[in-house]
């Protein structure tokens, strides 16, 4: 992965890629295909901060296939990988 790493209650998820055909199987141009909704988790921040100093623990964890909101996190790009950075908040759940 590229050097990229969250802080307190962020995440980095990389999207899975895009379907190619839909399930009636009609191939669907690139212009056509809506940015997929889940992606696998690459990292984890260390935690929310906690009014008692300590750190919140993450349900998630690197390798998790997550669902996500449609305008979670904010898409960055790190030595040509594309990933997102979003909180925790963000994710709706764990596929699998």
């Amino acid at each position: 992965m590229a050097s990229l790493r969250p802080l307190n209650d962020k995440v980095i998820v990389r999207r899975v890629e895009a379907e190619d055909q839909t399930a009636g199987g009609i191939y669907l141009p690139d212009q056509a295909k809506e940015k997929p909704k889940e992606g696998v988790i690459e990292a984890v921040g260390d935690g929310k901060l906690l009014d008692n100093g300590g750190r919140g623990s993450f349900q998630v964890k690197p390798g998790d296939r997550v669902l996500f909101s449609s305008y979670a996190g904010t898409e960055v790009k790190v030595e040509g990988e594309e990933l997102m950075v979003m909180g925790e908040e963000d994710i709706l759940a764990i596929l699998g």
